[in-house]
Order: C-alpha cells, then structure tokens, then sequence
C-alpha cells in the first residue's frame, strides 16, 4: 500500500490555517455592512443581542442567516449564541438559508380564550383569502387586550374588536397612532402634583424607615401574580451589598391579563415616580424596565416620556433608566427568566435559591417589581397604609384591579375590593352578563388560575382565597364563561397555550404540556393518565408554568364532571 508523506511542515501550515478559519458560516461582507450601518455607535455589549435582532428584524422584515452571522461577528459571540436566541422567541422570523422571507406585513390574530369566544376562529379562517398572499396570516398567544376580543395586530399596530373590514382597513391605511383621551403625559402629571412625593423624599422630608414601613403597614402584595410583599422585598433588597439594581416586569402575558396596559398607557408617571421611590429607598443603581414586544404603542410612548424626565430629572442622581424590549415568550414574565432576558439570553427560568433579591440581573442583587404594584407607591405614601386596607370586602384589605373579559357586558380594568365575589364582580361591575348569556363558568386567575361553577360564586376573589378550590387569582385576570361556553373547550385553549408557551427547559412542562394537550384533545380523557401527569408535572418542573399548567384540566374534571360523561 501506497502512502502519502506529507512534510511536517506543510502539516503544520494545514493545522495553523484550520484555526485562523472563522468557525461557523462565512460573513457576507454586504450583510456585515448592512448590519453595522444599522447599529451605528449602538454598544455591542452581549446584553444588547436582542435589542439589536429587534432592530434587524424590524428594518428587514425577517432575520436571514447572512444577517445573523455578521451579528454575530459584530458583537464577538458565537453564531450558535446569536441563532438560538432569535429561535427561541415567537417575533423573531429566522429565515433559514434556500427558504423564502415572509410576507412583508404579517397580521397577528389573537386565539386567546376571550378571543376565541368572541370569533377569532372565523377571523383566521376568512382572512388569508381576503388579504391574499402578500400578507401573512397566524394565530397568535394572548396580545394583553382580551376586553377588546377579538383582538388583532397588524404589523404592529392593534385592531380592537376586530374584524375582516377593520382588519382589512388596517392593512390599507398603515400605521395609525392613537393617545387615549385622558393621557397624562410629564407636564400634566407635574400640574396635579406628580413628583412632589418623590422630590420631598430626596429632600429628607420623608425618611427610608418611615416610608418602608408604610409600605409594610399597607399589606400590598406584588401584583404581578405571586404575592410577595412588596415593604418587605424592599427591606430585604437594601440589606444586601451594592450595586443594587431593579428589573421591572410590564410583560403581562397571562391569558385574560391586560391591566397594566390600561394604566400605562394613560398614566404613566405615577408609575415612573413609584418606580423611583422604590429605587430611592433601596438605593437602586440602575433601572431595566422589560416591557412586552405586543405593546408597541407603549412602548413609543414611554420612551418619549422617559425622555422628558431624563432631560428635565425631578431628583439629583437619578439612576439611569433602561427599557428592554420583549420579543414574544410568555415565560419571560416569570421573574428570572425576564432577567435572562434582559441579559440577552434565552428566557429560561433560573433554578433557585439563590434568589433574585441575593443573585438577579448581571449577578446583582434585584428588586423585581411588577407594574401595577409600584403604580399604587404614591397613593399609599400619600395617604398612608391605612387608606389602603380600609377597603375591602368579606374579610379581606386592599384593593385589586381585575382584568375582567368574556360573556359580560362590560369588560375592562375594574378597580374593587379586595375579596369581591365574582358574581358582585359581574352584578356591580360589569353590567352584568351578556344578552342571552347566563352565567355558567369563571377562570379567577387567568389561564394558570383554574376553572369555577358559576354554583361556586361567593368564594372572596383574593390572594389565598381560593388555594383551597384548586385555583389561585395570580394576576386577577377574570375570564367570565356562558351557557353557550363549556369549561373542556376553556381548558383545550388554555393546554394549547401553556404547549406553546413552555420554554422547553425542563421535560416535564416541556413533554407533560404537549402530552396533555393530546390527551384531553380526546373525545373521552384518560382520568387516571391525567392525573399522574399532573402530579409530575406540579411536582417536578422548574418554575410556575408547568406547576400552574395542570389547574384547568383538575378543575374540569373535579368540578365539571358532566361535560366528561
């Protein structure tokens, strides 16, 4: 046999040339400078990857794989660090190499459960032909605007109670801004009062103690779904070593949840001033405000007025304050995978402890906040502890915002008691039920909060009020069910989304959302399957989601057993 001598040298030329190569795909050197062109003097700083897809995404349309290269060569990370983070979230539009792009305009129908109620079924079946195949079509997750089902986006500009004639206008007549009527912008906000609460605490009228525990004296809870108090997270945070920083959490992604949105988007600076006395009293470095990717119009207006308090600061020494832009994962509403996220990653929920308040965002200690709970900071400190827990209903103090949406008249924000009934919700609230609607169902807590008989209709709607029932408020999203409704569909819609919506980390949300959305997709559901599957499932997965998945389905069967026969 004959072999080939290779001189050593040559050996050692062919070795040194294979580790000079780049790994990976070769830049095109036209997408590189197209990508440096559009990120400008932009830090390349690893936490800014999506930030910087977003920008990609939004000037192409898409994200092509000679654009996710030179990304990558741009901001030094490995092309397998820049594709799994734009695989990973649902507004990303990778374009794998020989595909074709998307259409230029996509149009997002929501399939939510209110939606699906209120026909957005009917909506995703008539509109592809209506549209024609210049624009893509697609059912999309819980958009955060379930009092205007059925609810749509085009582009990046909703359409409520949509239909094929809004829709179709929409898509003619392009971006179209709208300010709500009683929007209270910077100059509004400081003529009522705004930031005189803030400045008095820089100015020492107001001491840290006293205003913590006013916040303690309160009972307020975090509003974002887990409960914690939100005097003794502050307490907990100072005591640990700085830099401090916050992580704000505005990315409301829970089916039947949109209160923050109403809020922000007519009031903002009771927020921001909420948000800095917080920051004040825990002696915050910098502020990360992560806010959904489905509330465009939020988010440009935020960032206007973000500007004016930059430009015109209430306080000396403010800390910097930084919005981040979701990209469309309901997992990154969970505390630690939203500070996955803002660091650029994948939104994977962090195995804990350490906790974020010890451990958070860029291994600092975190406040994490949710919206609502720092828009409620002034009235508290203004008019003290007591005011807020004079109300109050059935044994319960405070106050709640419920997101109400379904088969009621009138659906919104409602602003009651703490402890209200739903069918006190329905009565004084909401107008009531719908003509030709009776009562027959409601989801207390949004799509993780489990399914109720209207026969269960005195329960207190209030944190650890309905733990005993198998469900929980979370964010007090009421979703309000009909006789024309049946609690198995409710509970399909709600599995399809947790399947969708799982981040894939842990096997047994990952497998056991996939497996029951099968499973209960059957004419007749395996009771003995199911249950062992939920044991698993709130017995071994990582965070909320795959713990909280299982509730609908144990609803159904526990409370709703005729709709099995």
């Amino acid at each position: 046999m004959n072999h080939m001598i290779i001189p050593i040298a040559v050996q050692g030329a062919s070795k040194q040339r294979k580790r000079e190569a780049p790994k990976g795909r070769r830049v095109d050197p036209a997408a590189l400078a197209e990508v440096q062109s559009l990120l400008g003097t932009a830090s390349r700083q690893p936490d800014l990857l999506i930030e910087h897809l977003h920008k990609i995404q939004d000037r192409f349309g898409s994200l092509s794989a000679a654009h996710l290269a030179a990304l990558a060569q741009e901001m030094r990370l490995a092309q397998t660090e820049v594709y799994e983070v734009a695989t990973f979230y649902h507004h990303f539009d990778v374009v794998k190499e020989g595909d074709a792009a998307p259409a230029a305009l996509t149009v997002r129908v929501c399939d939510g459960l209110s939606c699906e109620m209120a026909g957005a079924r009917d909506l995703l079946a008539k509109l592809p032909a209506l549209l024609g195949t210049d624009v893509r079509v697609i059912a999309a997750p819980c958009i955060g605007r379930c009092e205007q089902a059925p609810a749509a986006v085009v582009g990046q500009h909703p359409v409520p109670h949509a239909s094929c004639e809004a829709i179709a206008a929409k898509v003619d007549a392009g971006e179209i801004k709208h300010v709500p009527d009683d929007f209270v912008d910077y100059a509004d906000y400081q003529s009522q009062g705004g930031y005189t609460l803030l400045k008095a605490c820089i100015a020492g009228a107001r001491d840290v103690e006293s205003v913590i525990k006013t916040m303690e004296d309160s009972g307020l809870r975090g509003l974002g779904g887990a409960g914690f108090p939100a005097g003794r997270k502050w307490r907990i945070v100072r005591a640990e070593n700085g830099p401090r920083l916050m992580a704000v959490n505005i990315d409301e992604g829970e089916p039947g949840t949109f209160k923050d949105r109403v809020y922000l988007e007519r009031d903002p600076h009771r927020f921001l001033e909420g948000m800095l006395i917080a920051a004040w009293a825990v002696g915050i470095e910098s502020i990360y405000i992560y806010l959904r990717d489905e509330y465009h119009g939020c988010r440009s207006m935020l960032e206007a007025e973000v500007a004016k308090l930059k430009d015109s600061p209430p306080m000396s020494g403010m800390p910097q304050i930084i919005l981040r832009r979701g990209a469309g994962a309901y997992i990154c509403g969970e505390e630690s995978a939203m500070i996955e996220s803002i660091e650029g990653k994948r939104g994977m929920p962090r195995l804990r402890p350490p906790y974020v308040a010890q451990v958070g965002l860029f291994g600092r200690p975190t406040l994490e906040h949710n919206f609502e709970t720092l828009y409620w900071v002034r009235d508290i400190l203004e008019k003290g502890g007591a005011w807020f827990t004079s109300h109050g209903r059935n044994g319960r103090k405070g106050l709640r915002s419920f997101s109400v949406s379904g088969r009621v008249k009138q659906p919104g924000v409602k602003l009651a008691p703490a402890g209200i009934t739903i069918q006190e919700l329905i009565d004084e609230y909401c107008g009531g039920m719908q003509d030709g609607h009776r009562f027959y169902a409601y989801l207390p807590g949004g799509a993780s909060g489990g399914i109720l008989p209207a026969a269960m209709n005195d329960i207190p709607l209030d944190f650890d009020t309905l733990q005993p029932y198998g469900c929980f408020i979370g964010s007090a999203a009421v979703v309000v069910l009909s006789d024309q409704d049946t609690a198995v569909d409710a509970a399909r819609n709600t599995m399809q989304f947790f399947k969708h919506e799982s981040c894939g980390q842990c096997t047994p949300c990952r497998v056991g959302t996939a497996k029951a959305a099968a499973l209960i997709d059957r004419p007749k559901w395996d009771l003995a399957l199911l249950a062992d599957l939920s044991l698993v499932m709130r017995d071994a997965s990582i965070c909320g989601l795959g713990q909280a998945a299982p509730n609908p389905i144990d609803c159904v069967v526990k409370y709703f057993p005729h709709e099995l026969a």
